[in-house]
């Protein structure tokens, strides 16, 4: 298996109703990465496109053959990859694989979704297709629903009082937010505290509006290459040497489990595995942040902290650019948005960032970091992972 590289990149501003369409996001953001690849149109061989709303958002199917078409990869392979939230993670897993086993050797692969032109009611009508369409939507079943209800399980589980808990979540939000803050490319760039949290409208009890990731309209994209390639044209590859997925059912099915996610679980171990480390030996993390239960509940599944303990380590700062593990110190889905396709593109570019030293204009550079974690998460269990290394 050959080792393979990320090369270029490209990042758009994430955002509310944002005046271009899906093809267009996605055209801007995979010319800059090809651009900063140091290669060419022409030199690219397929694209893999992660996208879950765009029929909806704009009734557009196929947008990835347009965008391609548009930037002047004429008549390539191009594929789109849905797996709600984790779509993006997801395209890149499967591009990996085929750069890995020699099929190709330049490919690009990019994430776009317009979450915020379909407005609240449908999007959160969209956003529950992601789980059971027959039993749980129909009870009430929304993601701020499940997220709550994960939360009272989690305090149960680990015998810890509500309130308690809900200042442990606070702080994990007013992390992301004071990340977000620095990030020119986030969303929500403003700073929040605790009281902000525990003040704002309560959504689902527990989770109140300062728990909740925003809608979100954005792209992200990479350009994936095999080492021969790297080499001659970058000189600042990271490369990925882990990769892992792994799915479940409807939540209901889960409940032997729960809190804690077991999809989660085995696909971290595979992406540890193939890399050839462990949790330990991750240097900085981006995880899904949907709302800030989820944070504590990864960060767990993830192998950073004991089971029942990750708030803590919040409130003690472990998670912070200095502290044991940074996570999320690009503002994660919590500020820097979460567009659903491109998310998992945006966690790999942030993680790439990190690792070529490009971040301390903004302050938010984790000193020293090699080893980085994509962690993705797609509805009610489909769960990618990447592990990257420079």
């Amino acid at each position: 298996m050959r080792k393979v590289a990320v090369l270029g990149m490209g990042h758009s501003q994430f955002c509310f109703n944002s005046p271009r369409t899906q093809v267009e996001l996605l055209s801007e953001v995979c010319l800059d990465a090809i651009t900063s690849s140091n290669l060419t149109t022409k030199d690219i061989e397929a694209a893999f496109i992660g996208n879950a709303l765009g029929t909806i958002a704009e009734g557009q199917a196929t947008i990835q053959q347009f965008a391609v078409n548009d930037m002047g990869c004429l008549n390539i392979p191009a594929l789109r990859y849905e797996g709600a939230c984790a779509s993006g993670t997801v395209a890149v897993r499967e591009a990996f694989m085929h750069v890995a086993a020699g099929y190709y050797d330049a490919v690009l692969v990019a994430g776009v979704d317009k979450t915020t032109a379909i407005g609240t009611p449908l999007a959160t009508r969209c956003f529950s297709m992601a789980g059971d369409s027959r039993y749980e939507f129909p009870s009430g079943y929304t993601f701020p629903a499940a997220f709550a209800l994960l939360a009272h399980l989690y305090a149960s589980h680990y015998n810890i009082p509500l309130p308690k808990l809900k200042e442990q979540m606070a702080a994990v939000s007013v992390q992301s937010h004071f990340y977000g803050n620095k990030n020119p490319l986030a969303q929500l760039r403003f700073e929040i505290t605790v009281e902000d949290v525990l003040n704002s409208f309560m959504v689902s009890t527990p989770i109140q509006l300062h728990d909740c990731c925003p809608f979100t309209d954005g792209a992200a994209a990479v350009v994936l290459a095999c080492e021969e390639v790297a080499k001659k044209v970058h000189d600042k590859p990271c490369y990925i040497t882990g990769v892992g997925m792994a799915t479940s059912g409807k939540l209901s099915s889960q409940y032997r489990y729960l809190p804690r996610l077991r999809a989660r679980e085995i696909s971290v171990e595979k992406a540890y595995k193939m890399a050839g480390i462990g949790p330990e030996d991750v240097d900085v993390c981006e995880l899904h942040d949907c709302f800030s239960i989820a944070s504590l509940i990864a960060a767990e599944g993830l192998g950073f902290f004991e089971f029942g303990t990750a708030g803590e380590a919040w409130q003690r700062g472990e998670t912070k650019i200095e502290g044991k593990i940074p996570i999320n110190i690009s503002g994660g889905l919590k500020a820097k948005g979460h567009p659903i396709g491109a998310t998992g593109l945006s966690q790999l570019y942030y993680i790439c960032k990190q690792l070529r030293n490009e971040m301390v204009d903004l302050g938010l550079q984790v000193e020293g970091a090699k080893t980085g974690l994509v962690d993705t998460l797609g509805g009610d269990g489909c769960l990618c992972h990447l592990v990257v290394q420079r």
